[in-house]
């Protein structure tokens, strides 16, 4: 039996788990499970090779996408770049990491592109931050970060004006703000400059409709959440776990 998982800390909003378990029954894979392994330190990412010799791939989630890139042998050259690893593959003893979710990102994103949407605003600092500000710049789609706090190249968000905001007419959110169970939290801008021609996509999946997104889609935004994404670079790790050698990005 080949084993796979997920770890992070906590692992209570976990996609994965569902995912794979009803992928391996719809397609009749019988060799193959997939579990959680909510680590609450990455000092004991180690030993979950050690205690599982089944183990042959792993995505990475919150907290530890940037904290596992020191265990790995191999980084792609995207993992390198953006210094965030959500996909790892164990090979002939050594680990391989990549990172899927700018593959499930730029495809799940490239359907409701226009070409106004040359700017971009990338609300949060995370490790699936540095995935769609690497996305936005494989694209030529010009983007201005905003976190808690203002520093280098960084705005506040009590620094997004509404002219910020009207001038960059695509919006990600890629802050765990409004994930549930808080789902009355969303980012602090000044919906009330969003219109027709502005696009917001949140990453966080559950609930389906964050609060940032029904704020847009009350403007009259079109919107949408991460679950294509999740989608796409499930099925992506899916790929990298079972190619005959590793695939580097």
């Amino acid at each position: 039996m080949r084993h796979f998982g997920l770890i992070g800390f906590p692992l209570s909003h976990s996609f994965s788990k569902g995912y794979f378990k009803e992928k391996f029954e719809r397609e009749k894979i019988d060799n193959a499970a997939y579990d959680n392994y909510p680590i609450p330190d990455i000092a004991q990412f180690n030993a979950l090779w050690d205690v599982d010799t089944h183990l042959q791939g792993l995505n990475v989630t919150i907290p530890y996408k940037k904290e596992v890139i020191p265990f790995l042998q191999f980084p792609s050259s995207v993992v390198q770049s953006i210094h965030a690893c959500n996909c790892i593959r164990k090979f002939k003893g050594a680990l391989y990491g990549y990172n899927t979710d700018v593959i499930g990102f730029e495809n799940s994103l490239l359907p409701f592109l226009k070409p106004h949407h040359s700017h971009a605003l990338v609300l949060g600092t995370g490790g699936a931050s540095a995935a769609v500000e690497w996305v936005l710049q494989k694209l030529n789609i010009q983007y201005q970060v905003v976190s808690r706090t203002a520093g280098q190249h960084k705005l506040s968000y009590d620094q997004v004006t509404p002219e910020i905001l009207a001038a960059h007419t695509l919006i990600i959110n890629t802050s765990p703000l409004g994930m549930y169970p808080n789902i009355n939290e969303a980012p602090a801008i000044p919906y009330e400059a969003i219109g027709t021609q502005h696009h917001l996509y949140d990453l966080i999946y559950n609930p389906s409709e964050t609060l940032f997104l029904q704020k847009g889609a009350a403007q009259g935004a079109s919107v949408q959440n991460g679950l294509e994404m999740l989608h796409i670079q499930a099925e992506k790790s899916w790929e990298i776990w079972n190619a005959a050698t590793p695939i580097l990005q």
